[in-house]
């Protein structure tokens, strides 16, 4: 009996971290919408669906932009913490002459956090 029940305790365990695991990974992942052509790092974003994802818990973080399975382009980014205002997605651009812009961070809605990019040609 005590065996069944500290193999039970034990599987548990195991699936509560294993659930815990994949929620924090899916917190540094989310799938932006971009709807003009922009820079960053000094690679070109064409318009289009990227998923973010981030390595790293703060404030300084690797982000890196897929689309279609394959990343675009990685660039260092710090995480920070929105207010209660911020209730949807939003991408905020610099105007850098040409008719280009520069991605300067993206905010996540109802989930109380926001990548800033810093546009150092030092970054990768």
């Amino acid at each position: 009996m005590n065996t069944s029940h500290f193999t039970t305790v034990l599987s548990l365990s195991c699936l509560l971290g294993f659930i815990g695991s994949a929620h924090a990974a899916r917190n540094n992942t989310h799938s932006v919408e971009i709807h003009d052509v922009m820079q960053i790092g000094g690679t070109t974003l064409k318009p289009g669906n990227y998923k973010v994802e981030w390595q790293g818990t703060g404030p300084a973080v690797q982000v890196s932009f897929q689309q279609n399975g394959k990343t675009v382009v990685t660039s260092r980014g710090t995480l920070k913490t929105n207010d209660d205002q911020v209730t949807r997605d939003a991408i905020v651009t610099e105007a850098t002459g040409g008719g280009m812009s520069t991605l300067k961070e993206i905010d996540f809605g109802h989930q109380k956090e926001a990548l800033v990019f810093d546009q150092n040609p030092g970054a990768m």
